[in-house]
């Protein structure tokens, strides 16, 4: 670094690679950050959270929510995974970041794998204004505790 300071982040080894990639497969929601397209501000919402069959993150959206408009005109988006547990201070659980691209891909290819991971999500799927979303992550943030922070990229995920 230019400032002369030190790099938070750890080196990647086996272990941060196993943690991150155990958050994102046992995700089934998480926080999206997106980009408001009127220009205003950072907008988070919760969203329901699957995988396509190579694993990369997939979301079923709604044309009408605002977070759909903002993929639209902005497909930059972050995605928080990683739930504290039931006992001692929240900062101390891992969480990941994903660091994506959105991409609109094929509802119907992605219906069945979508479903067996959101047996629910049946009742609405098929409606005219829902949208399957792959959110093709470029980069990855591990916090797995106070001082455990990683930088990561897909490959260390198994992500294309």
């Amino acid at each position: 670094m230019a400032s002369g300071k030190s790099s938070v982040f750890r080196d990647v080894d086996d272990s941060a690679r196993s943690l991150a990639r155990s958050l994102l497969s046992a995700a089934r929601h998480g926080a999206l950050g997106t980009l408001c397209a009127d220009g205003t501000a950072p907008m988070v919402t919760r969203i329901a959270i699957g995988t396509d069959p190579a694993g990369v993150p997939v979301t079923l959206v709604s044309e009408l929510s605002m977070h759909t408009e903002n993929l639209r005109v902005q497909p930059g988006c972050s995605l928080l995974v990683g739930e504290p547990g039931p006992r001692g201070d929240v900062l101390t659980h891992p969480r990941l970041t994903l660091q994506c691209q959105a991409e609109i891909t094929d509802k119907a290819r992605a219906k069945p794998l979508y479903l067996t991971q959101h047996p629910k999500a049946a009742l609405y799927f098929d409606f005219s204004d829902f949208l399957m979303v792959r959110l093709n992550v470029q980069h990855a943030l591990l916090n797995g505790g106070f001082g455990k922070a990683y930088r990561l990229v897909p490959s260390d995920l198994d992500l294309p």
